[in-house]
């Protein structure tokens, strides 16, 4: 079970109920590895250095600046920043309701999971839960996560709500007009592609999201540990294309129905 890293209350109204926030994602089981000396195998620590006289810097002469102009910088110091810091509120009080399918992927960021904290409180959590799921709707309501406060979605999953929290409105750009096209493909040819969609379709597993690199270099490293050399594996190259830059879709079409048709005999 992941570690809660956040208690408080979720309210509707005057229906309140105990809560806490459980990561829905991790990092952990991704090899991480240290800098060292090659000559004496100690970790090696890393220090600011002036970019112009190549002295190392002291902690406590460190400051952050914001550019103004070339080599000119506004100072900040961290009582200032800090004194900016909003107050983690422990509340997360849902104010509005919009449609579930109203919402665009690329506003959704991190995911979490939300959970009652006590039995007193999961009636009242099953009813907000159960309510959105029954009216097709996802929660929006204001956090403090992160030292930063954040617009969160709250949204019905199973027997539980995942609480997404939301990118910021200038972090989202509109969509490219590559993205807009208005040309169509003829019958044919998007017979023939559905097909070949249907006969790749499977359903779907996390091994599809596998990372062949993670997993050589965790072979590497085991082998290592066990006092033996293992020379990494090439990664494979992608095929090339033949055929110069033009290309008949409809030739290269029935090509690839018919290579899936002999795959699947």
């Amino acid at each position: 079970m992941p570690q809660r890293f956040w208690k408080g209350y979720l309210k509707l109204s005057l229906v309140t109920c105990a809560v806490s926030l459980l990561p829905a994602t991790s990092e952990n089981s991704k090899i991480r590895f240290h800098v060292l000396n090659r000559a004496t195998r100690n970790r090696v620590e890393s220090h600011y250095i002036d970019s112009v006289t190549g002295k190392a810097v002291a902690e406590e002469d460190e400051v952050k600046g914001y550019p103004r102009g070339e080599n000119d910088y506004v100072l900040l110091e961290d009582d200032e920043i800090d004194a900016v810091a909003l107050e983690s509120t422990r509340t997360i009080d849902i104010d509005t309701f919009v449609a579930n399918d109203s919402i665009d992927w690329i506003w959704y960021d991190k995911p979490h999971f939300l959970i009652a904290e006590d039995k007193v409180g999961m009636e009242a959590f099953c009813v907000i839960r159960d309510a959105m799921a029954a009216s097709k709707v996802v929660g929006i309501a204001r956090l403090v996560l992160y030292r930063r406060e954040r617009a969160v979605l709250l949204e019905p999953a199973g027997r539980g709500i995942i609480l997404w929290t939301l990118r910021y409105g200038d972090e989202v750009r509109t969509p490219d007009k590559a993205l807009e096209t208005k040309e169509k493909p003829d019958a044919e040819s998007l017979s023939l592609m559905k097909k070949l969609v249907q006969r790749r379709t499977e359903k779907w597993s996390p091994a599809l999201t596998e990372d062949p690199v993670e997993n050589r270099l965790a072979d590497i490293v085991e082998a290592k540990k066990q006092g033996r050399k293992k020379k990494p594996e090439p990664a494979k190259k992608p095929t090339a294309p033949t055929g110069g830059n033009v290309i008949d879709i409809m030739d290269a079409l029935r090509k690839s129905v018919a290579s899936q048709e002999r795959r699947s005999k």
